[in-house]
């Protein structure tokens, strides 16, 4: 079975040269890489005498000045050696041909450069003395030297990049050096605790478990080329895999042996602690002047968090900087390389990343690189899915979303009128043992699919509870944050909510070119949004508190933004579960610190959803009603 890896695991293969991932990714451009750029390799000294190892290809036509466009990255700069050349270079081909000085970095203690590694590095406010340094302090750095030792540069300077090179991105707007006129942080990683590692409390596993071994090659300050390790799953059946590895600790028991420094800092953290405040870059987002495009996937199954509230902060605290958001129907990165027309089963009417790079990138880069003119780039580009169209909007939500509650009813009803009197409520039982899937194969990866994948299959379990409109007589748009407020008890003293929205076809709903064999789209269940919380959190990521048994007991958690219109004749569906498997961790059902807990902790529990007026349950969207 073909395996799907995220960019960040693509871009750690293609360095370590995996056989058959690079003759596969074989790039066209790779001749003019060579015939038309001179590479050069630097150790930049940086204010605490630390070392960074930088490529910098400058182009051999010298009769003009160039801007600078650099990626930071802990992914390596690979290739090295001044002969040996990338087979593309920037965001995408077009600046290729128009001409840059691409610079790639080592970030501070990764592969060949100096210095201890630390993860989503904590940003200072303040630098009071040479020792004082993070990654805005080695952007400065960096960018001050690459000015003065590079010739036949213009001045100025543009960084970009996705995912964990999309947070270096950030973090250099936060050097504040002058030179630096535009940059794109994409997919970027804001808030770790909050992207990658936990969301709501609830631990994402298979993400996160095959990720660690490869990520680390090294983990002290010396320079290496040395690469880091694969999991070896010995199945193709994740679901199998991590149900027998059993609980958290099991994880360095039988496979890391606490050898891997970043994988027990997630194991020792669970909670939203200091440790985890200090890498929220998004405290740090003001006094910004620098121009900015923030990019992101609505299907981004890694940073879609990073992504909205990176642009929602960057809008907010600096008003009068230019600050552009384009946001697709892509997974993590999918607007940098191929079409963007699909994902799994569900098209979006056409190619929609040549779009993006062509219309809003190259143009976003160019107006402020090298002062190209006719540039009226909208504040806000989004894509409206279910209809499939670009929006524009100059601010987000769209004023003319209205709040609203869609409400849980008795007999699995949902509707945007509230309950009537009565007491009424669903319940499940919930056991660890037999956890839910969070998708309908066999896969030891985060399939990116799942984003919209069918959910039929869950609904059709005891442990799954579904919830559905009446068939919409109108088109109904979601526009922004959704928000679940659950009125929920437990038998147990601690249980995970996970809740999906949902976009139910109607029965003349016929197949497209990319419906899979043996998928039938009439009455598909697309995944729109979903999300999970650890109950014990919900009043507090530092604090956690046990849940009473058997006391009806709020639980209000934000799924992020949507932009999805559920079309007249469609239905919308809600579904409410426990476990969510291996996407993310088992709860015991019991308030403990699930990572040190043994097999035996994991229990079975009675949840019950309320769907009364006294104690209703209902989701908090914003709607635009269409006619």
């Amino acid at each position: 079975m073909k395996k799907r890896y995220t960019i960040a695991l693509c871009l750690l293969l293609l360095a370590f040269g995996i056989p058959g991932l690079q003759a596969q990714s074989v790039n066209p451009d790779a001749e003019y890489v060579k015939a038309n750029y001179q590479k050069f390799e630097y150790q930049i000294p940086m204010r605490d005498g630390v070392k960074l190892f930088t490529s910098v290809y400058v182009p051999k036509d010298r009769t003009k000045k160039y801007p600078f466009m650099m990626d930071r990255t802990p992914y390596s700069v690979a290739p090295y050696g001044t002969d040996k050349y990338k087979g593309s270079l920037g965001p995408s081909p077009l600046f290729l041909k128009d001409g840059y000085i691409f610079v790639y970095q080592d970030v501070r203690g990764r592969w060949m450069s100096e210095g201890i590694y630390e993860e989503m590095t904590p940003e200072l406010e303040k630098h009071k003395t040479k020792k004082d340094v993070d990654e805005g302090t080695d952007t400065y750095d960096t960018i001050d030297w690459l000015l003065k030792n590079v010739a036949g540069n213009n001045g100025k300077v543009g960084v970009w990049g996705i995912s964990y090179p999309g947070f270096y991105t950030t973090t250099a707007l936060l050097s504040r050096h002058p030179a630096l006129a535009a940059a794109s942080p994409q997919a970027p990683i804001a808030d770790l605790y909050r992207d990658d590692a936990f969301h709501n409390g609830a631990f994402m596993l298979v993400a996160n478990f095959g990720f660690y071994p490869g990520f680390t090659n090294r983990q002290d300050d010396k320079p290496t080329q040395r690469r880091g390790s694969r999991v070896d799953f010995g199945t193709e059946d994740g679901y199998k895999f991590f149900l027998e590895m059993g609980s958290m600790r099991n994880s360095n028991v039988k496979y890391f042996k606490d050898t891997i420094r970043l994988w027990n800092e997630m194991m020792d953290h669970p909670n939203h602690d200091k440790h985890w405040q200090d890498r929220n870059v998004l405290t740090h987002l003001h006094d910004i002047k620098t121009a900015v495009l923030v990019t992101g996937g609505w299907y981004d199954a890694e940073d879609l968090y990073g992504g909205i509230n990176t642009y929602k902060v960057l809008a907010k605290n600096n008003p009068k900087t230019p600050v552009y958001w384009a946001i697709g129907p892509w997974v993590h990165g999918g607007w940098a390389r191929g079409a963007g027309d699909h994902l799994g089963d569900v098209e979006f009417g056409g190619e929609t990343s040549p779009f993006y790079r062509e219309s809003i990138e190259f143009k976003f880069f160019s107006h402020y690189l090298k002062g190209t003119g006719d540039f009226n780039l909208p504040k806000i580009n989004a894509f409206e899915t279910g209809v499939n169209k670009w929006n524009t909007y100059t601010t987000w939500p769209p004023k003319e979303a209205a709040e609203k509650n869609l409400y849980f009813l008795p007999n699995g009803k949902l509707s945007f009128t509230a309950p009537a009197a009565g007491e009424s409520f669903d319940e499940f039982v919930s056991d660890s043992n037999k956890p839910v899937p969070f998708i309908n194969g066999i896969s030891t990866d985060m399939n990116r699919e799942y984003m919209t994948a069918d959910q039929r299959f869950a609904a059709q379990r005891p442990d799954v509870l579904v919830y559905q409109t009446d068939v919409l007589a109108d088109d109904i748009t979601l526009a922004g944050d959704i928000w679940a407020n659950l009125k929920v008890s437990t038998t147990g003293t601690d249980a995970d909510w996970i809740v999906k929205v949902i976009d139910v076809y109607p029965d003349s709903a016929s197949s497209n070119k990319f419906t899979g064999k043996g998928v039938v789209m009439s009455g598909y269940q697309q995944m729109v949004r979903s999300e999970a919380m650890r109950g014990k959190f919900r009043n507090s990521f530092e604090k956690p508190e046990p849940f009473k048994p058997g006391e009806i007991t709020p639980v209000n958690f934000e799924l992020q933004d949507v932009l999805h219109t559920f079309k007249k004749g469609h239905r919308i569906m809600v579904q409410v579960q426990s476990t969510w498997f291996p996407l993310i961790d088992r709860n015991t059902q019991q308030f403990q610190d699930i990572m040190k807990a043994k097999d035996s902790d994991f229990k079975k529990a009675t949840h019950k959803v309320y769907t009364s007026k006294s104690s209703p349950s209902f989701l908090k969207v914003r709607v635009i009603e269409k006619k």
